[in-house]
């Protein structure tokens, strides 16, 4: 069965919680003791209902406020699928949230309020998918229940929708009417809107395509760890164990491990602990050359496909995540897969913003939430893909060197 990671997003009050809440209510996903809880704490409340919106608003605050704060993941899985959910925030303080739980999904449900049409957090959502490739997008025009289920409502948005989507070059946009609240076309189609032939907001999940999204025509294993068990009956085993982050590795294939630029033969592969004809994305698996040589964890095996860049200077996209702003020159360490190396941000290029995308150059500084352009130059030479074209590789994150906390998202370009 495969897994679809998906990330909800919206401004405050699109109803985020509700819908995801929905999902898990009506895909008999929750525990009988944390239903029984929130029937209790909903009943408390005195709406009279159950409170859908409990189900993800884990912590005190984001109850006591009505908020989403953190990024909250959630999991079910269905007879076709397991589900890995998260739910991000709708402020705007919390962009780097959206970022962070955006930059690992596979698809995006951008919620709009029937109500209030396309705002400028629609937009800013939006543009965010746009930067990081998320290759589908879910429109889910909320709360339909509340404009009395109006097509020509529902047809306004989409047409308004649909011109920015062209803009921000998004290509795979969907649109669903639904009501979180009341369950309309979430997992079974809505009465209340019978101009609306398409599927379901659970049917869309279950079956859009995500293995075609993987790349398999160029080839990239970073090496997570270096296998020697160094025993008598594996005196010389030594096997390169990582993920398969895009292509295909077969038994035979010649092989470079860079940065070196090493050329080998692969001996076999094995998943699972057993050997194989090859493995592919996104598989974990282990690798074993033909030749001793010396692979370190971080070193990128490639076929001779396409190889990636190898640099130490770097441009990128940034979104800031720390307190602290950023500031030309300051030091931090950069993680691209499991290589991690110390790196300086020479210069601010530009601060992009994200509500026009227009650019604001001569910028000194960046601060919390800002999506900036920068140049990097890094200790030692690494291994990336342009983010727009190959995702898989062309991510990366800046570490603060003393705390250890990861102060920017980052898209290598």
């Amino acid at each position: 069965m495969d897994l679809l990671r998906f990330i909800t997003a919206g401004s405050v009050d699109d109803g985020k919680s509700t819908l995801i809440g929905r999902l898990l209510y009506d895909t008999d996903s929750i525990k009988v003791d944390q239903l029984e809880t929130i029937q209790k704490q909903s009943k408390n409340k005195g709406e009279g209902e159950i409170d859908l919106a409990l189900f993800t608003d884990g912590l005190r605050a984001e109850r006591e406020q009505g908020i989403t704060i953190d990024v909250a993941y959630k999991y079910f899985a269905t007879d076709k699928r397991k589900f890995i959910i998260a739910d991000a925030p709708g402020h705007i303080q919390y962009t780097r949230n959206m970022v962070t739980g955006a930059s690992n999904s596979d698809l995006i449900i951008i919620l709009i309020d029937a109500r209030l049409g396309v705002i400028e957090q629609t937009r800013r959502h939006s543009i965010i998918a746009s930067l990081l490739q998320l290759p589908h997008v879910v429109v889910t025009i909320n709360k339909m229940d509340m404009v009395d289920y109006s097509e020509e409502v529902f047809n306004s948005i989409v047409e308004e929708y649909s011109k920015m989507a062209a803009t921000l070059n998004i290509k795979d946009v969907t649109f669903i009417p639904i009501s979180a609240l009341k369950g309309d076309n979430i997992v079974n189609p809505s009465e209340n809107t019978p101009w609306y032939t398409g599927d379901t907001l659970l049917h869309l999940l279950e079956n859009v395509d995500v293995v075609s999204d993987i790349n398999f025509s160029e080839s990239r294993f970073p090496v997570q760890y270096v296998i020697r068990p160094q025993s008598e009956d594996l005196h010389d085993y030594r096997g390169y164990a990582g993920k398969v982050l895009s292509g295909t590795y077969k038994k035979g294939d010649a092989v470079t491990v860079l940065p070196d630029g090493i050329e080998s033969v692969i001996e076999a592969v094995e998943v699972h602990g057993q050997e194989v004809e090859e493995a592919f994305a996104p598989q974990s698996a282990v690798i074993r050359l033909k030749d001793d040589i010396d692979i370190n964890r971080g070193d990128v095996i490639v076929t001779k496909t396409a190889h990636p860049k190898v640099s130490q200077d770097i441009e990128a996209t940034i979104c800031w995540m720390d307190n602290k702003p950023l500031v030309a020159g300051n030091k931090y360490l950069l993680q691209v897969q499991s290589r991690r190396v110390r790196c300086v941000v020479k210069e601010i290029n530009f601060k992009l913003d994200v509500n026009t995308l227009e650019k604001h150059e001569n910028i000194s500084e960046a601060a919390l939430n800002d999506v900036v352009h920068v140049t990097i130059k890094t200790a030692s030479p690494i291994v990336y893909d342009n983010y727009l074209s190959l995702r898989a590789n062309g991510g990366a994150i800046l570490i603060d060197e003393t705390a250890h906390t990861t102060v920017a998202g980052c898209m290598l370009n």
